[in-house]
């Protein structure tokens, strides 16, 4: 059996940016917004980052381990794993500003917020499509 090496590693990275968002999250309600955002733009977009990677990476470990323990610690899979974590570290850094969360205020350098959102959802979205291909290119026969 392989042991999902390269998948307990994109884990942990995970796990500490998890804890790097929370923790913004967390300093901002220590303001006096305990529920909700309170239309509070600054706070509402450190809650959707946090939220996203939230939502997301549960899933896409889950699948890259099976994915890993079905052919092993092979370069596809670390590239995968390498892949996720560049997208949503991009993710994170696009929605930084309300430039890239909320698409204000477009000018000068902070349409690369914007370009960030995008390119981690964008990397996000090649990485279902390469474990998507990963898995069903190595099922085994039917029987």
């Amino acid at each position: 059996m392989n042991l999902p090496i390269y998948s307990a590693l994109l884990g942990t990275f995970l796990i500490v940016l998890q804890v790097g968002l929370m923790l913004s999250v967390g300093l901002h309600r220590s303001k006096g917004q305990f529920i909700g955002n309170g239309d509070d733009r600054d706070l509402e977009r450190k809650v959707r980052r946090h939220g996203n990677l939230a939502e997301n990476s549960g899933l896409f470990l889950a699948v890259i381990a099976l994915l890993e323990i079905m052919v092993g610690q092979t370069t596809y899979v670390f590239a995968l794993c390498v892949l996720f974590a560049v997208a949503r570290v991009l993710h994170a850094l696009g929605f930084s500003s309300l430039a890239g969360s909320h698409g204000e205020d477009l000018s000068g350098g902070r349409k690369v917020f914007a370009g960030m959102r995008a390119m981690g959802a964008m990397g996000t979205l090649l990485t279902a499509v390469g474990l998507t291909y990963g898995i069903l290119s190595n099922l085994p026969a039917a029987a």
